[in-house]
């Protein structure tokens, strides 16, 4: 086999760049939504476009990776099996964690949006003013020095004040 026909095996097929393209993409954009079911249709096309992404990364197709069935050259890679199979089970357990949380927030409030936080809220508002969103009293100038307040903390490792 030449090079040019290795390298033609190579190279992905341009309609599975363009749909993990459009999957991560329109995943992506879903998931910026407020709304938990379009987060989780979201997350579901992304989940996709990347399980595509590592079978296209993976290599050429091969046969079963199993020794003795074989040739070692022409095993399929079983890592990226392995990578898969592992991401569709987490796709499945946050799906049923999201769904969940959608049907909860749908039985107590009538939808699913995710609302603003009351402390973010506070927070953006003292942004806005260019206020501290806390007190800090270190911030303040107390008039003394930093030989005073050394002076007056105790030294536990001084043998004479431990007497």
């Amino acid at each position: 086999m030449s090079g040019a026909q290795h390298a033609v095996e190579m190279t992905p097929n341009a309609v599975l760049v363009l749909a993990i393209g459009v999957l991560v993409a329109t995943g992506v954009y879903l998931m910026l939504e407020r709304s938990l079911t379009r987060v989780l249709i979201g997350f579901i096309l992304l989940g996709n476009g990347v399980n595509l992404l590592l079978l296209v990364a993976g290599g050429a197709a091969g046969g079963a990776p199993i020794v003795g069935e074989t040739p070692v050259g022409k095993m399929s890679d079983p890592l990226v099996q392995a990578l898969i199979l592992t991401a569709i089970v987490i796709t499945l357990g946050l799906t049923a964690f999201i769904l969940a949380m959608a049907y909860r927030s749908w039985q107590l409030h009538g939808h699913d949006e995710v609302q603003d936080d009351v402390e973010d809220r506070r927070i953006a508002r003292l942004a806005a003013r260019n206020e501290p969103s806390f007190e800090d009293a270190d911030a303040e100038e107390s008039g003394e020095t930093l030989d005073d307040t050394a002076a007056t903390v105790r030294d536990e490792t001084d043998e004479e004040a431990a007497e």
